[in-house]
């Protein structure tokens, strides 16, 4: 028997990226990609390599453009570290593990280095094949935890908690990740919210201006430790404008959406060297009569819709640079 564990990618459409600062955050997950790990028992336990991990090239340029899609990790990397994650958590727990092994093999149609959580898809995926197999169950708040603990921990990849926690819950949740909370607890508060309150979304899209998420939040990170003031208040900025994007939704006053995502970025614009691709992606969308703002650490861009007009305007004004625009799905929630 094959089990499959499957994850979605997320964008952020208010706070980020508060979120590993201790601010509040919104985000979706999404169903147009998606990750996929697959599990079947063996007699030993195997990684096999997809398409992203090799290491042959016909010519300098397809090395070039294999790096520029998919960066210098594939995802065997990440499975080792989830199955070691997941060991480790099981043995502390006394979560009894069965001694049957397993292969495993993944595969992604989720669009590369364009911050839409590509990396904790696949990591999720696989915590969700592993807990199946083994009969485990490991709440929620716990299992976003153990994705980011993954990333930050076992690979030093810098994170913060809001794409594990869409992944894992699904949906449109609002999470709020107080210092005082996440000390006493270790996770944050983790709101569902009704994703038939929003109005129409877009995401648009061009792979060839990813920005590695370790670069973004190693400069961010960097800055916040020194206590620079501009990061600081940025950071209590993006936590505000979540809460009031989650009010603004509950209170059904969709008019307020777009420009508080607006200034999600504004305010992120004025405290980071952003590239003039992604700049320049931002504005045309803002300039079609859409919000914009970047699904995570960019390359991907997520906002509002006042109409369908504004989507065929978008549309004409963003294919043409060859950035593809297209409605999300949202995933259903997880019970």
């Amino acid at each position: 028997m094959i089990l499959r564990g499957i994850a979605y990618p997320r964008a952020a459409l208010a706070g980020n990226p508060s979120d590993g600062y201790f601010g509040r955050t919104v985000a979706y997950a999404f169903t147009d990609f998606h990750a996929e790990v697959e599990l079947e028992e063996s007699p030993r336990i195997e990684i096999v390599p997809n398409e992203r991990d090799h290491s042959r090239f016909d010519t300098i340029d397809d090395l070039a453009r294999d790096v520029a899609q998919f960066g210098y990790y594939g995802g065997l990397r990440l499975l080792k570290a989830t199955v070691k994650r997941f060991h480790d958590h099981c043995r502390a727990n006394s979560l009894p593990l069965h001694g049957r092994n397993f292969t495993l093999r993944y595969r992604s149609t989720i669009p590369g280095q364009v911050g839409l959580a590509g990396s904790s898809a696949i990591i999720t995926a696989c915590l969700r094949a592993l807990m199946e197999f083994y009969g485990v169950s490991i709440p929620r708040p716990t299992q976003a935890g153990l994705v980011l603990s993954v990333e930050n921990d076992e690979l030093g990849i810098p994170a913060g908690l809001q794409d594990r926690v869409a992944q894992v819950y699904q949906g449109v949740v609002f999470m709020d990740f107080a210092r005082d909370r996440m000390e006493r607890q270790g996770h944050g508060e983790y709101e569902p919210l009704d994703p038939g309150l929003l109005p129409p979304l877009y995401i648009a899209y061009r792979e060839t201006l990813a920005e590695g998420t370790e670069i973004f939040h190693n400069d961010i990170r960097a800055r916040w430790n020194r206590g620079e003031p501009a990061v600081l208040e940025a950071m209590r900025h993006w936590a505000d404008l979540a809460a009031r994007f989650r009010e603004a939704l509950l209170a059904g006053n969709r008019e307020a959406l777009g420009p508080l995502i607006d200034a999600n970025f504004d305010r992120r614009r004025s405290i980071y060297r952003i590239s003039p691709g992604n700049l320049d992606m931002i504005d045309t969308a803002r300039a079609a009569g859409a919000s914009a703002h970047f699904c995570g650490s960019g390359g991907a861009i997520t906002g509002v819709l006042p109409d369908e007009a504004t989507f065929d305007r978008l549309h004409a004004a963003l294919e043409p640079k060859g950035i593809r625009v297209f409605r999300p799905t949202i995933a259903p929630a997880l019970p």
